[in-house]
């Protein structure tokens, strides 16, 4: 099998499109999943393109936009783009920072057809909240913007990345989106592409510290049941078995990025020798179904020993590419979360030492390719 087929028109309509409007944003998180060359905003899609790739996600069968970035609220047409994606029929979710969105603006977002917003927070504590962020005074903004957003009557759903450098405060971390009023809340463990790929000895937990937390989560599920309801994300390197990535290369989810750029996967760019389309040159629907990058990993056929014969197979769908990439030199290995690839070791002897070693500073994420240093 290769992939999940709609009748004999090619590939199953992807779930849901997320929009990447910019790459700019306020915060400077040192585990940004955006890649280390950040598109400028001169190059990013004008509104009316943004507007006609809206319209070609809904008639492929999309049921979802997540307006992402960056920090999506540094474009002054979100609202338009939100209205025209809800008269689409798309269900519209805002992915943000919370730092640059008064009440008076949520609420002209909100009246334009917004049906959820996703938070990040950095921390319970505010100080290492704003340190983490890389910005002074964020975590006072964003439990501000998160007491809008349940005024307005919008469901909230709060994401908390968590690391060695907050872990010691998960527990407090949950009360906090529970207190916020939060119906969901993704505890996500950094995953390691991108920034993160870059900060890994300064954020890489121990086994014991990743043990605790698991422990943590699964107590407060149990507390909070019918309340707020959890997903729960264990870095790769201590995985036994690889995590469908996004539920599958070019199965579920297509990404647009600021240029136009139409992607399996946020990192999907860091694999060298696929080239991908734009949503400039070729329509979104003929990217989906035939492009040669979507193709590459789709489906099973493409799969080495033994994730060809895996009874999990078209479970998780061979992993991460991206992560096999950064650890083997070979985007088309096994991935190494998976404790039948020959590297697996090696990813685990990796996080041992990075998560024993002296702590780093940050290398802050920043435009202009110099990137800022922790003080």
């Amino acid at each position: 099998m290769t992939t999940t087929r709609n009748g004999d028109n090619g590939p199953a309509p992807p779930l849901a499109i997320l929009a990447e409007l910019t790459h700019r944003c306020p915060l400077r998180c040192p585990y940004c999943a955006n890649p280390l060359e950040l598109e400028r905003a001169a190059g990013e899609l004008d509104t009316e393109t943004w507007a006609r790739v809206l319209d070609e996600a809904a008639a492929l069968g999309a049921l979802q936009v997540h307006f992402s970035g960056g920090e999506p609220s540094v474009r002054k047409d979100l609202e338009a783009l939100t209205a025209h994606a809800a008269r689409a029929g798309l269900y519209t979710n805002l992915i943000t920072s919370g730092v640059l969105v008064d009440q008076a603006r949520l609420e002209a977002l909100a009246a334009a057809g917004l049906d959820h917003v996703q938070l990040s927070i950095q921390d319970s504590a505010p100080g290492n909240a704003d340190r983490i962020g890389g910005f002074a005074g964020g975590h006072e903004r964003k439990m501000a913007f998160a007491r809008w957003v349940r005024a307005a009557g919008l469901p909230l759903t709060v994401n908390a990345p968590v690391h060695r450098q907050n872990l010691d405060r998960l527990g407090d971390i949950i009360d906090l989106a529970a207190s916020l009023g939060a119906r969901r809340l993704e505890v996500a463990h950094v995953q390691y592409y991108g920034w993160a790929y870059r900060n890994r000895a300064a954020l890489m937990p121990t086994r014991a510290e990743l043990d605790r937390a698991t422990e943590t989560v699964e107590r407060a599920r149990a507390r909070l049941k019918g309340t707020m309801a959890f997903d729960y994300v264990v870095p790769d390197y201590y995985a036994r078995r690889p995590k469908a990535c996004m539920g599958g290369w070019a199965r579920q989810f297509l990404n647009v990025t600021p240029t136009g750029k139409v992607l399996p996967c946020h990192a999907a760019e860091t694999i060298p020798e696929l080239a991908f389309d734009s949503v400039l040159n070729r329509p979104l629907a003929e990217i989906w179904r035939d492009s040669a990058a979507f193709q590459q990993f789709r489906g099973t056929d493409w799969m080495p020993k033994p994730c060809r014969s895996c009874e999990r197979r078209e479970i998780d769908w061979g992993g991460c590419r991206c992560q096999a990439l950064a650890i083997t030199g070979d985007a088309a290995a096994t991935d190494p979360a998976c404790a039948l690839s020959p590297h697996h070791g090696a990813l685990v002897a990796l996080a041992e030492a990075d998560s024993h070693a002296t702590t780093p500073p940050f290398v802050y994420r920043r435009h202009g390719g110099h990137a800022g240093k922790e003080p």
